[in-house]
């Protein structure tokens, strides 16, 4: 593959649409669509941005019996979705700052401590250079309402029982799903 360029297609509040310009290894030109959260892709190496984009949540609570998951409306899909809680990290914050700060602002919770920060990661490969950085913890406290007025939230603790029954009835973002198949099975 022979990168070949790259051209701003819109510029969205968060997200940007690009077109890669590459040439396969058989000397066909191609054109690649991508979405990235970076505003200012211009070059190859402007597409392996350094800084995490996201943090996402892997919650427990106090005893290790039970997994904290939302129950979210996403727009893009056009139905409720089984995700972890999840957000964009904040120009200044650290990973464990925007989770500390996500968590409560999408369930009312307290993040206790921090068990493990997984390195960084690409959220959707195919058609994206988003990087989360996933965050294990535990939280305490009451689960409240979401206080986005953009995001539609219902964050809930769930058994690994619980947990089993909703892979089979209800649908996940990806990354959710896997983790959870494999927590529940333990």
């Amino acid at each position: 593959m022979k990168f070949k360029g790259v051209r701003k297609i819109h510029q969205g509040k968060f997200i940007t649409r690009y077109d890669l310009e590459y040439e396969t290894e058989d000397g066909n030109e191609k054109i690649y669509e991508m979405i990235s959260r970076s505003p200012e892709i211009k070059s190859f190496d402007d597409l392996c941005s350094s800084r995490a984009d996201a943090v996402v949540m892997i919650i427990h609570d106090e005893n290790g019996e039970k997994l904290l998951l939302n129950r979210e409306y996403r727009m893009a899909t056009g139905q409720w979705i089984i995700n972890f809680p999840a957000g964009l990290i904040d120009p200044g914050e650290t990973a464990d700052i925007a989770a500390q700060r996500e968590l409560h602002e999408e369930t009312g919770l307290r993040l206790l401590h921090i068990d493990e920060v997984w390195k960084e990661s690409y959220s959707a490969i195919g058609f994206s250079n988003e990087k989360t950085i996933v965050v294990i913890g535990t939280a305490s406290g009451e689960i409240g309402q979401s206080d986005s007025d953009v995001e539609e939230i219902e964050a809930r603790w769930y058994t690994k029982e619980e947990i089993r029954k909703l892979l089979i009835t209800d649908n996940f973002a990806a990354r959710t799903q896997a983790y959870c198949v494999l927590w529940s099975r333990e």
